[in-house]
């Protein structure tokens, strides 16, 4: 029986290729590179805004990563500015979160977002309070894929990895739910293709938020 779902967020819950893109295309031309096209933060994104940096500059010819130590705090200061340029939740996502609340079934976020930025741009698209718990990057918690987030999201709630389902768009994700044993979702919305969902194991694959809710029902019979 499904008692609680753990939701990546960029690119699982909300579209936030440009709120990625923006901040480090502006720390690129700082250096004196050329931005990067939107599309390709699909691939940048989803291992932390410093991992997104690295591969930025490697494409605009720092493959050295000669500019990553003085390029991380200005990123990272001119993401903070702000977070929430141009994001937006998927489309039926909204829905489908109400209707897993409905059920009484608990909802998480676990990002590799900062976790201030994660707290803040959660809270201000679905509403403070609306997830049971929001987990960010932190200096204690390690980024995925390392499962230690999803392990104490589960402590805290008090479930069982059977209990639990995994929803995430990258091959990050897909290692994350099966490092921590839990029953793992690809979502074809997000930022990567399918064949990666499917190359890195997905137990399920879906292609719209609302099939969210027919996969718990499967999980409780």
């Amino acid at each position: 029986m499904i008692k609680a779902c753990i939701f990546d967020l960029d690119g699982t819950l909300t579209e936030t290729v440009e709120s990625i893109a923006r901040p480090i295309n502006r720390t690129l031309e700082f250096f004196g590179l050329e931005p990067r096209p939107v599309e390709e933060y699909n691939f940048y994104a989803g291992d932390g805004i410093d991992m997104a940096l690295r591969r930025a500059l490697a494409a605009a010819g720092d493959s050295d990563g000669i500019h990553m130590e003085e390029g991380i705090p200005m990123c990272r200061e001119w993401f903070n500015e702000d977070p929430l340029y141009h994001v937006r939740p998927y489309p039926h996502m909204q829905e489908a979160l109400k209707e897993l609340k409905k059920r009484g079934i608990k909802i998480t976020v676990f990002s590799n977002k900062p976790h201030e930025a994660a707290i803040h741009v959660v809270s201000t698209i679905f509403g403070k309070g609306f997830f049971d718990w929001i987990q960010g990057q932190t200096d204690t918690v390690p980024k995925k894929p390392d499962p230690a987030g999803a392990l104490q999201i589960m402590s805290r709630l008090g479930v069982e990895k059977e209990e639990c389902l995994y929803f995430g768009d990258t091959n990050t994700d897909m290692k994350t739910g099966h490092a921590a044993g839990i029953y793992t979702v690809g979502v074809a919305w997000g930022f990567r293709p399918r064949s990666e969902l499917e190359e890195n194991h997905a137990d399920r694959i879906i292609d719209s938020p609302l099939e969210i809710i027919g996969l718990t029902e499967e999980h409780m019979k």
